[in-house]
């Protein structure tokens, strides 16, 4: 019994790994959506531009930093 807790424990880890991974390609798909349709690179909630340099960084963005600090700080 005892020797399940430390499998259970890995198992647990590479569930959370590869849901976290899951999350990331469906992000991906939807910003590759998002460029077909014309709307990738703008902010969903001010409809502004996004920044080319967070757009770098974080490629499957919807927010522009403006509209990410907002959402934090409320």
């Amino acid at each position: 019994m005892l020797e399940d807790g430390p499998a259970a424990l890995d198992r647990e880890y590479l569930h959370g790994l590869a849901a976290k991974q899951q999350k990331l390609l469906d992000q991906l798909d939807a910003a590759l959506v998002r460029i077909k349709n014309g709307t990738y690179g703008i902010c969903r909630v001010t409809g502004n531009l996004i920044q080319k340099e967070r757009l770098l960084a974080v490629p499957h963005t919807t927010l522009s930093i403006q509209a990410k600090q907002n959402l934090q700080a409320a």
